[in-house]
Formats: C-alpha cells, structure tokens, sequence
C-alpha cells in the first residue's frame, strides 16, 4: 500500500487485471478532456498490456491509471497511451508515482526512454512528464507528430512526440510495485 500526499489517504497501485477494462471506461468519462477509447480498447489495455498498465485504487475504487506498452520496434522505450488520475486522487503526485512503478517493473528492465504524445494545450500532462524528466535528469524533446489537418482531418489538436532520455532506474526506481 502507498500513502500519497500529506494525508493519510491510502492509494493502491498495482498492475492492471482485466476486470479493470470497464472500470477504466468509466475513469476516463470522469476525467474530461481525456479522449475516450472504446470499452473493448480498455479490456485490451487491461489484459494484452497488462504488465505495462498501473492502477491506482482507493478504498477499492479505480482513482488513477496510466496505460502504456513497449513498442516492438523500441525495446528501449516505453510509450504511455493514456494518463488519468479521478478528482480524488488529484493533488498527491499520483500521476509521477504510476508512472515511476511501470518504469520500475522487470518488464520495463531495458527501458532507459519513456514517449508519450500532447496537445500543445494540455498543460497538466506537459508539467507531469517535465517533472519526470527533472527527477530523472533525463533530456526531453517534442516536435509535432500527429498533424490536426493531415492526420485528424481537423477534428482533433495536432499531438506532440515527447521523447524522455536515456535514463537510468536509481533513486526513484527503488521500490518497484506489482
């Protein structure tokens, strides 16, 4: 059990299992302007990238997830999909913690990147993976990767590669969760 903040509100985390594909659905409805995948999208991420998912739980409520896997084509690097943390997880840094533990599991043991792609306005995710970085002393780099016009047909924001490392699994990668 992790206790966040300065609290004594006790956060779970652990990997994610496949009953968890529903409970994210919901999650992410709760945590606009997340884009919402399809219910059968949350059971593949909760069962076929089970080992590179975090949940974080409250009281037996899902209050945080990330998702994220290793791309077969970069074993060095893990690509986050998805980052929500529920209004009551907000404020303890949950996001930063989820994100350290899939880092620190076996799975992630030739890991030394972490990519993620951001709208230029999502400012809680652009702070969140610049705090990871500073933690780290990693370098992070962004250019535009998916174009709004040539890859949304203008019905979504352009998303931004951000690329962090290489870095190593010290300090912040001590107490790996399962």
């Amino acid at each position: 059990m992790t206790t966040e903040g300065s609290n004594t509100t006790a956060i779970t985390l652990r990997k994610a299992v496949k009953s968890d594909g529903f409970r994210l659905h919901q999650l992410v409805a709760e945590c606009p302007p997340l884009d919402p995948n399809s219910m059968y999208c949350n059971l593949l991420q909760c069962s076929h990238f089970a080992e590179t998912c975090v949940a974080a739980e409250l009281d037996g409520e899902l209050v945080g997830f990330i998702s994220g896997y290793i791309p077969p084509q970069q074993p060095d690097t893990l690509f986050v999909w998805q980052v929500a943390v529920h209004e009551k997880g907000r404020g303890q840094g949950l996001a930063k913690r989820m994100l350290k533990a899939i880092v620190a599991r076996s799975v992630c043991r030739e890991v030394t990147h972490l990519e993620t792609t951001i709208t230029a306005d999502n400012e809680a995710s652009w702070a969140l993976f610049r705090s990871f970085a500073r933690d780290l002393g990693a370098e992070l780099k962004y250019h535009e990767h998916f174009a709004k016009e040539a890859h949304f047909g203008g019905l979504h924001d352009s998303e931004f590669l951000l690329r962090i490392g290489p870095f190593t699994k010290t300090g912040p990668f001590t107490n790996p969760v399962s």
